[in-house]
């Protein structure tokens, strides 16, 4: 053993004591009190959902074949005849899910508390990058069952992209390969799916937890020198695994209870009465069939920019005027806007 231990020490000559030191430092890392309420643990929540995802997403890639002819089998087959395989469809699909509230509870949590402030408004616009990245993620992987549905939904939110001013066009013949939706958008839907959004999204993650980390959390406005501190090991490292294992049951009886559906193939030459988005788009789709659809795109461009740079404007706004609460105002209405057109969205 001593012999083995010397060779491997040779080839990886790793400093004890720094790593040491540096794992110390790590697990000693100093928790804001306020951390240990289970409705700010939404971060850690968003990347043991991405862990899911990816592993899941992978396993799902071994029978997948992107093309229009073997898509909706490969995805039949997996659902109905390999082992287990409707499960881990299943946790996929719901995991998507559950990330898409995930961060967007956690955004609306450091919004309203302003967790965005100075220092951190870099990692506020990473973290809207975060968010833009997973809906795309959880587009093109609903597009990829290749059913009526999904492949007529892709074809109508594809077709909003022509309306994005300058590069509308040009981005529309990028991600279909052409004018139309073929073979060639599955393509490009399976590889953006599979291997350059989960690439970014995964950089994006990491770089955001370099910041939290070169930051530390965000203590409570008003309260940064009066609240206490805990460190991350032994609390809150259990805390996030529990809420692991929570994560996993929810989205284990989720699939048991209501296992995803396979619908009809696609077919390019039926149209379906009733096309409609996976719910966390409708709050754009009902807006978009309320205005026109150059307002409406131009409004949700806006809305983005708005939205990715907030806290320069919101530091800016307070500036001028201090005693307003300009972030309870804009959040508000943005809020409000968003559940009254997905609920209405819903039952239309």
């Amino acid at each position: 053993m001593g012999k083995i231990k010397n060779w491997f020490s040779e080839r990886v000559p790793v400093d004890k004591d720094k790593t040491t030191q540096a794992l110390q430092v790590l697990l000693k890392e100093p928790i804001p009190a306020h951390m240990k309420h289970w409705y700010y643990a939404l971060g850690a929540t968003t990347l043991i959902l991405f862990i899911i995802q990816v592993v899941t997403g992978i396993l799902l890639t071994f029978y997948y074949i992107p093309s229009p002819e073997m898509a909706y089998e490969s995805v039949r087959y997996v659902t109905e005849e390999v082992k287990m395989g409707f499960y881990i469809r299943g946790v996929h699909r719901w995991g998507s899910n559950l990330m898409v509230i995930a961060i967007f509870l956690h955004m609306v949590r450091v919004f309203f508390t302003r967790a965005y402030r100075k220092p951190r408004e870099i990692n506020w616009v990473l973290g809207v990058l975060i968010f833009l990245s997973t809906l795309t993620l959880c587009f093109t992987g609903y597009s990829l069952v290749y059913n009526q549905l999904s492949y007529w939904a892709a074809t109508v939110g594809t077709n909003m992209i022509k309306e994005i001013p300058l590069i509308g066009s040009a981005v529309l013949e990028a991600i279909r390969g052409g004018s139309e939706v073929t073979a060639n958008t599955l393509t490009r839907f399976f590889n953006l799916h599979v291997i350059f959004m989960p690439a970014i999204l995964f950089i994006l993650l990491i770089v955001h937890l370099i910041f939290v980390r070169l930051h530390g959390v965000a203590k409570l406005e008003g309260y940064e020198h009066e609240e206490k501190s805990y460190p991350f090991y032994p609390e809150h490292f259990y805390h996030t695994l529990l809420i692991g294992l929570f994560l996993l049951t929810v989205l284990s009886a989720l699939t048991i209870i209501l296992p995803p559906g396979l619908g009809e193939p696609a077919d390019p030459h039926v149209t379906p009465n009733h096309i409609k988005p996976e719910w966390y788009f409708y709050g754009i789709y009902a807006l978009l069939n309320l205005l026109p659809l150059k307002l409406g795109i131009y409004l949700i461009i806006v809305f983005i920019i708005v939205g990715t740079f907030w806290p320069f404007i919101d530091e800016y706004v307070r500036v001028k005027y201090p005693s307003v609460k300009t972030h309870y105002f804009f959040g508000s209405i943005c809020a409000v806007l968003f559940l009254f057109f997905t609920v209405y969205e819903m039952f239309v």
